[in-house]
């Protein structure tokens, strides 16, 4: 429902992992491989993703198309300790994948460190083979920060948009999201999950209607439009990122930055201008 490269939900985690390199290691090493592969997307590479199993030694492929030309990298990504260095043999096993597969280059990411031969045997392969740590991936993690798309609304396309609000009208998840606005008041804020990562998700506010109020329209109930009318509030101010988070008791939430949004119980919802 947005563009493929949808690495700008990871802004948070590249600020995090580029202030906190040695968490990196506290991923899953599944996590770690799609984590580097998002860093590479942002960075203007087209990227593929393996398997995670049985991908013979590359975890991620890079193409960098320029004008004189393509140039294709394997990514092999081992999320070891640091007393786990990486050896010779691991080295030159990527080198033996490139050279077989016609690659231009090889990359070597790890949270441990190198041992001196797998380091010489790098530097005698004249730039073929480049040896990363967690160092370079907090720098690529900075980097990767000044990629994201700053009108969010430019990620949504008016077809999925409206294929979101199908399963919605079809009872099919939990789409629409609720948060209470103001604290003097209790006034309502609806919003529609477009899109979500593990700890991100790309939300879009809902107009509101009123269903039911008293004699001065102070107080009753409202719900959101879940119609084509949403069409007409996808911009710049109603499209925004958020924080996703799982309690305990697998319960989902999403924080912005001032609302706390929680799954709408599709019931009309209270609000009140009485101060």
């Amino acid at each position: 429902m947005i563009v493929e490269d949808f690495g700008d939900l990871y802004a948070e985690l590249y600020q995090y992992f580029h202030a906190h390199p040695d968490r990196l290691y506290n991923l899953h090493h599944r996590e770690f491989e799609i984590l580097l592969y998002r860093i590479f997307q942002s960075l203007g590479f087209e990227a593929e993703v393996g398997p995670g199993s049985g991908d013979g030694g590359v975890d991620v492929k890079l193409l960098q198309r320029g004008p004189l030309g393509d140039t294709l990298a394997y990514v092999q990504a081992k999320r070891y300790s640091p007393s786990r260095p990486i050896g010779l043999e691991a080295v030159a096993a990527l080198r033996g994948v490139v050279a077989n597969d016609g690659v231009d280059r090889g990359i070597f990411v790890t949270t441990s460190r190198y041992l001196p031969s797998a380091v010489t045997f790098a530097h005698r392969s004249s730039g073929v083979l480049e040896l990363k740590t967690s160092t370079d991936v907090a720098q690529w993690c900075h980097q990767a920060q000044g990629g994201g798309v700053r009108d969010k609304s430019m990620l949504v396309s008016d077809a999925n948009l409206l294929s979101v609000l199908r399963d919605v009208n079809a009872g099919h998840g939990n789409h629409v999201v609720h948060a209470h606005g103001r604290y003097s008041t209790i006034s309502n804020v609806f919003a529609l999950v477009l899109r979500e990562t593990l700890h991100a998700a790309l939300l879009m506010r809902l107009p509101k209607q009123i269903t039911g109020q008293d004699d001065h329209g102070l107080e009753g109930h409202e719900v959101p439009v879940l119609n084509d009318q949403i069409l007409t509030v996808k911009n710049f101010g109603t499209v925004f990122r958020a924080k996703r988070t799982v309690d305990d008791r697998g319960r989902i939430a999403y924080w912005d930055g001032r609302h706390h949004f929680e799954t709408w119980d599709r019931r009309p919802t209270f609000f009140s201008n009485l101060d």
